[in-house]
């Protein structure tokens, strides 16, 4: 598996845990708007992996859990074997997913190796490729949203909202899939690594409007930031 980024500490992105946080090299889509290129492109200088379990050793009674994000993990095959010894330190770990690959989830959640899923969903289905760029079979994807959603794991869906590509009707039926779990909103951000330059964020009054249009569904998220 090759490892192209690694924080050290993160007190955010595993819920209620302090964690680091492992980023996969490649993925098997191709977002405008991912921040993260020089990983999706494996140009990021590669972090061998004695590397992280060295730090892993010295942190056993201080850190919670361990977070792999990518990229997008699931396309490693040795993914699963990596999972189970970070286990044997006695870490928790968080998968973050675009679900593109529900035979690998299935196995992960089979064995319990994870003990939080955060799913990525882009877009509505019959529009996924004008963000990833290629065509897919979405049923995959509902396959594993469906795995996660009778897992018992802790676990997340979200979608990162952009001006001009989501509407609220897009999000509704986005929301609508996951039938009542934890789905978040997070607005895009402008980074120098994102491809697309002229995608946008939602301003602060329109992320109020959204926030006011889904009050009803206690499931949902907006994330400001």
């Amino acid at each position: 598996m090759r490892i192209g980024g690694f924080n050290k500490l993160t007190t955010q992105d595993f819920p209620g845990n302090l964690a680091c946080i492992i980023f996969t090299s490649g993925c098997n889509f191709d977002c405008d708007y991912c921040y993260n290129r020089d990983l999706v492109e494996c140009h990021a200088p590669e972090i061998k992996e004695e590397e992280i379990f060295s730090y892993l050793e010295e942190r056993k009674n201080m850190l919670d859990g361990v977070v792999i994000s990518g990229g997008e993990p699931t396309i490693w095959d040795d993914l699963i074997p990596f999972i189970k010894k970070i286990r044997e330190y006695g870490f928790k770990v968080k998968l973050d997913t675009n679900g593109y690959r529900p035979e690998v989830l299935k196995e992960i959640i089979d064995n319990k190796l994870v003990d939080y899923i955060a799913m990525d969903i882009k877009a509505i289905f019959n529009e996924y490729f004008k963000v990833i760029k290629k065509d897919i079979d979405t049923d995959k994807l509902l396959e594993s949203i469906e795995l996660i959603k009778k897992s018992n794991i802790d676990h997340e869906f979200r979608t990162t909202i952009i001006k001009g590509m989501h509407t609220i009707e897009d999000l509704e039926k986005m929301i609508d899939l996951v039938d009542g779990d934890p789905y978040y909103l997070q607005n895009f951000r402008m980074e120098d690594t994102v491809k697309a330059k002229k995608m946008e964020g939602f301003t602060e009054e329109e992320l109020k409007n959204i926030k006011e249009y889904f009050k009803g569904k206690s499931n949902v998220t907006v994330r400001y930031v």
